[in-house]
């Protein structure tokens, strides 16, 4: 029922006679109304109910919106409609020649389709856009096609397994969401020995029209792949290339998933086949275009998701948006066909690390390993496989007890691993921490930055709760004293390792934030200052450590004699401690650095029309100070030592020189470990130049006004580097 008022003074308006449709209801044509409201209204201008709510109009379905009603863009309402108006034929071309292009356009684009997937795309309407794996018993009188699909769907059905199992799918919600889709049909487990049969036809068919004219009259029975054949040669070894890559890319996903690491041997193997296969497959390009486009290689190729150019059939991404609820009704842009083989290249070079990865049984190894790997930005496939190697049935790698990995990781001898104070609850918490640091740390930068500010309170609450349950367990354990038993040994070796691990958390969460670029440059004296605080609590607990370590196995192994001769050797810092230190350094000469400019060049101050300094701190490092990282830590702290710095400060110079004195030491320790090598060498490039920095600003500061200093991350991810420059 229609019930409009005048919009604009007394004027009448023509009414249609009503049209009866119920006892107490009429409907009318307010056609007429509607348009003089039109004419009159102005822009801005809204006609609506007393009960109209703005914001629940917004967030509205709206009907026949592209971008919001999934059934308007579309070309077909059911796959049965497309199938029969011809959009998916069965065979593809009466004409062999053309039937095979079409074949490897529809490889290159579902190549094309499961990276857009992987990149974070519904697989709906990437992968399953193609009609022919949505109906998989219509392809079944085409060998060469629903081979190709069958290993497509397995694949895609054991990359979803493992992102499932490894729950690294809360970054991308819809990459594990299959809506109902066909993704495991009966026959798939044998998919490769149908591959392997089409792959076999096809090896005889190439090398048959490589054959010499003797051999081709022994080999005329076999059926060539197409009727050209000048094209014969090209075509097979196009189609073989891409069969092939499928067939190891599948065993990669799949050896990769054995308990333990037992398949990483075997998937390395598979994974340089896979790296050939995809080189070929690039090469193949160039004849496909010569077919259809000659001299257009590059021209085209940016954009196109096939390597012929030619637009696939069987495909359309819309109708899954209308047949699957959970689906977005968003439209989506296909990854170009470069740029899927690139990404394959790039994943596949990412799984080859961790197929090298030699299972350190030490938890410090295992960290450095899972950093390092970040470093390389990894994908979510290949982040979701190194989660799935590390945490295997709530065990490292499906082998070792976390409270073996924990005893290990606190230096603690062999046997304190199977004693029963593993079966607390608290030491049983402590253990599902650490797996879920693991499984952190195998996540998108920005997702583990999060995660590990919410679990640094965990951790911190974990080591007041052990405290108190090994008390009640093994009495005081403050201290060490001769007649200790392995009970408190093991408690206070853990307790230590705890702290350390919970400052390693602090700065791991710390030194993210300059990856993700979430300070300016005003704040990065406060974040150095911080990081300064953390760093040396972080190498004062690994220095506990390893000394406690040492006492146990001074004891076992000397006599009183002899560790008074050997006392001077112990005030001697262990290359780790040194290595930590060189961090230190410099983040306490970069903190004195700006500080000093703030003060004395007014440049680099943390202001803004919005948020105080003090605001700022607070915002930044809200997770660290409730969880009390560490003790007594507040702004006012950081402004009462940051507010006296000066240039001339000989302090400040000495941080930068023993950065490099103490880099260059290290070298003969490290010999061996390349990472550690070339942090050393980032360290000492930023100490030299921002030594060198420093003097030119003292020396030219006072008496050159257009002198300018910026920081750059040129030689480290986390410490900047000073770079003066005339303005």
């Amino acid at each position: 029922m229609a019930d409009v008022s005048e919009a604009e003074g007394d004027r009448e308006v023509p009414i249609c006679p009503s049209i009866p449709s119920g006892e107490q209801t009429v409907w009318a044509d307010a056609s007429s109304v509607l348009q003089l409201a039109c004419n009159d209204l102005r822009d801005g201008e809204l006609i609506h109910a007393e009960n109209f709510n703005l914001f629940a109009a917004m967030s509205a379905l709206e009907i026949m919106d592209p971008k919001m009603d999934s059934g308007m863009v579309r070309t077909y309402y059911s796959v049965d409609e497309a199938i029969e108006y011809g959009a998916a034929p069965i065979p593809l071309s009466f004409d062999k020649t053309v039937d095979v292009q079409r074949v490897i356009d529809i490889m290159d684009h579902l190549l094309a389709c499961e990276a857009t997937w992987h990149k974070g795309c519904s697989l709906a309407q990437t992968v399953f856009s193609c009609l022919y794996l949505l109906r998989p018993d219509r392809t079944s009188s085409h060998a060469l096609l629903h081979s190709y699909c069958r290993v497509m769907r397995a694949t895609c059905n054991a990359v979803v397994c493992t992102v499932s199992d490894t729950r690294t799918n809360e970054e991308e919600d819809l990459f594990t969401m299959t809506h109902g889709l066909p993704l495991k049909v009966d026959g798939d487990d044998k998919c490769l020995t149908m591959l392997h049969a089409v792959e076999e036809t096809i090896a005889r068919q190439l090398r048959a029209c490589k054959a010499t004219l003797s051999k081709k009259r022994v080999t005329e029975d076999i059926e060539p792949l197409q009727n050209n054949p000048d094209l014969e040669e090209g075509f097979c070894k196009s189609l073989l290339c891409r069969l092939r890559f499928r067939k190891h890319f599948y065993h990669v996903v799949t050896n990769m998933k054995r308990p333990q690491g037992r398949g990483l041997e075997l998937a390395k193997k598979h994974i340089a086949c896979c790296f050939e296969e995809l080189e070929s497959m690039i090469k193949s390009a160039e004849f496909l275009r010569s077919i259809n486009a000659p001299g257009t290689l590059e021209d085209g190729m940016k954009n196109e998701t096939t390597a012929s150019g030619c637009q696939p059939v069987g495909f359309d991404s819309t109708l899954n948006s209308r047949l699957s609820a959970p689906t977005p009704p968003r439209a989506i842009e296909t990854i170009s066909w470069k740029k899927a083989a690139e990404y394959f290249q790039k994943l596949l070079h990412e799984l080859e690390i961790i197929c090298f990865y030699s299972l350190d049984p030490v938890f410090e190894g295992v960290l450095r390993f899972v950093v390092e790997f970040q470093k390389f930005q990894p994908e979510l496939v290949a982040r979701a496989h190194l989660q799935h190697l590390l945490v295997q049935d709530g065990k490292l790698y499906g082998r070792d007890s976390v409270f073996a990995v924990i005893c290990k990781a606190s230096l603690l001898p062999e046997v304190a691993k199977n004693h029963d104070i593993q079966k607390n609850e608290t030491v049983v918490q402590l253990g599902q921490l650490l797996i879920t640091l693991l499984r952190v740390l195998c996540t998108n930068i920005s997702w583990q930055r999060r995660k590990l500010g919410k679990i640094l309170q965990d951790w911190r609450i974990i080591h007041v709760q052990l405290e108190l349950a090994f008390r009640k367990e093994c009495g005081d354990i403050s201290a060490a004293s001769s007649n200790e038993n392995i009970c408190m040994k093991i408690c206070r070796h853990i307790l230590i390792w705890v702290e350390e691990q919970t400052y390693w958390i602090a700065s791991r969460f710390l030194m993210l934030g300059f990856e993700l670029d979430l300070y300016s440059t005003g704040e990065y004296c406060m974040v150095y200052w911080y990081m300064y605080i953390i760093l040396i609590k972080l190498a004062e607990r690994t220095h506990m450590r390893e000394m406690t370590s040492n006492e146990i196995s001074k004891k076992k192994g000397k006599k009183k004699r002899d560790l008074v001769k050997d006392g001077g050797k112990d005030n001697q810092l262990p290359p780790a401690i040194l290595f930590l230190q060189c961090h230190v350094y410099l983040a306490e000469g970069l903190t004195m650095m700006l500080a000093a400019l703030r003060n004395e060049r007014q440049i680099y101050l943390s202001t803004g029309p919005f948020n105080s300094e003090h605001e700022r701190f607070v915002q930044h490092f809200e997770l660290l100070l409730k969880a009390c990282l560490p003790d007594h830590v507040s702004y006012y702290s950081f402004e009462e030592t940051t507010a006296h710095a000066r240039l001339s400060s000989v302090s400040m110079y000495n941080c930068f020189k023993e950065t490099q004195r103490i880099a260059k030491e290290l070298r003969s320790n490290f010999s061996n470990d390349l990472d550690k090598m070339a942090e050393l060498r980032r360290i000492e490039q930023v100490a030299e130049h921002n030594s060198v920095a420093l003097s030119l600003i003292s020396r030219l500061g006072a008496v050159d006004a257009s002198l300018k200093v910026q920081f750059e991350f040129s030689h480290h991810p986390f410490f900047a580097t000073a770079v003066v420059k005339r303005s």
